[in-house]
């Protein structure tokens, strides 16, 4: 069966176990675009498996990883009309839905990106998911994005001017990768093995999780370490799941999505070495030592662009201070 026909037998069935009775709709769905080994599938695996002990067994939690149900745009359909009851978004995409979200794409922010989570302008992020029907459960992360090419390494923005860079298509990272001078390429994840094996595609903007998940090394020859971002998450669940669920459950939901979180950062900081050293010898790697200096220019058109949104000065004022 190809893809497409698969992802409708997939949404036609939570389409039928939507319209099933409160006592069978007890079983959740939640959905992401990310693969088995990536940290956030494995977060979400983690929450499938201590839910129903956290609830007494009421609820139950199916998990659909790797875009098996579409693209986020998609999946925040789906969560609109009851056909998922939550998801694990990436900031970037939650952004469109909570324009302050973009301040975690703040280039060269971060001492500390988990406890930048837990500032009070982080927590306001979450509230404004809200506007968008859907609750706002917290973050997990994964590495600092980097940028792998197909081949050269980057010292400054004059390697990368006119070249193709796949971004995830949002306005935050849209704004920054423009004024850097490259030609950012929406492409779906799936297909951008084959978009840099084609030339399609001259490099992509990643974290390693999902560089070596999606095996970027085989097609990609040259990784620069730039940390010019950090890449969050957020578990977001649909205003009327959320709505329907007792004060208990919603404490036991609480609960096992704050460990497993938690638990995903701990897990990220361990696999961000562990993927590097994976990489050690197949591929060539650099560091680019002055990244905030190299990309003055592009940072300040990002500040200039988002800096005036009051929930985002808040953030970086505070996500710098957690560095001090």
């Amino acid at each position: 069966m190809n893809r497409p026909l698969v992802r409708f037998a997939l949404v036609a069935a939570l389409a039928s176990a939507a319209s099933a009775d409160l006592a069978e709709a007890r079983e959740l769905r939640i959905g992401l675009i990310t693969p088995p080994p990536h940290v956030w599938t494995q977060v979400a695996h983690r929450m499938a498996e201590t839910l129903p002990q956290q609830s007494g067994e009421a609820l139950s939690l199916v998990v659909f990883p790797a875009g098996q149900l579409g693209s986020e745009q998609e999946m925040f359909q789906q969560l609109s009309t009851g056909l998922l009851d939550a998801a694990i978004m990436t900031a970037g995409v939650s952004s469109l839905r909570a324009p302050s979200m973009a301040g975690w794409f703040t280039p060269y922010l971060f001492e500390d990106v988990a406890a930048a989570a837990e500032t009070p302008a982080a927590q306001e992020m979450l509230d404004q998911l809200q506007q968008g029907g859907v609750v706002g459960i917290g973050y997990t992360f994964a590495g600092m994005r980097h940028i792998l090419m197909r081949d050269g390494l980057i010292e400054g923005p004059e390697d990368l001017a006119n070249r193709k860079i796949r971004i995830v298509p949002f306005p935050a990272m849209q704004t920054w990768w423009q004024a850097v001078g490259a030609v950012p390429t929406p492409v779906n994840l799936g297909e951008v093995y084959s978009g840099l094996q084609n030339g399609l595609l001259d490099g992509i903007d990643i974290d390693l999780d999902a560089l070596v998940g999606q095996n970027f090394q085989e097609v990609a020859r040259s990784l620069t370490l730039t940390s010019h971002m950090a890449f969050p998450a957020v578990l977001v669940v649909w205003q009327v799941t959320w709505n329907g669920m007792t004060d208990a459950e919603r404490a036991a939901f609480e609960a096992a999505a704050d460990e497993a979180l938690a638990w995903g950062i701990e897990q990220q900081i361990a696999a961000e070495a562990a993927n590097l050293a994976a990489l050690e010898g197949q591929i060539e790697i650099g560091r680019l030592e002055d990244g905030r200096e190299a990309f003055a220019a592009a940072n300040a058109a990002f500040e200039a662009q988002y800096g005036s949104d009051e929930i985002v000065r808040r953030f970086q004022e505070q996500a710098r201070g957690t560095g001090e």
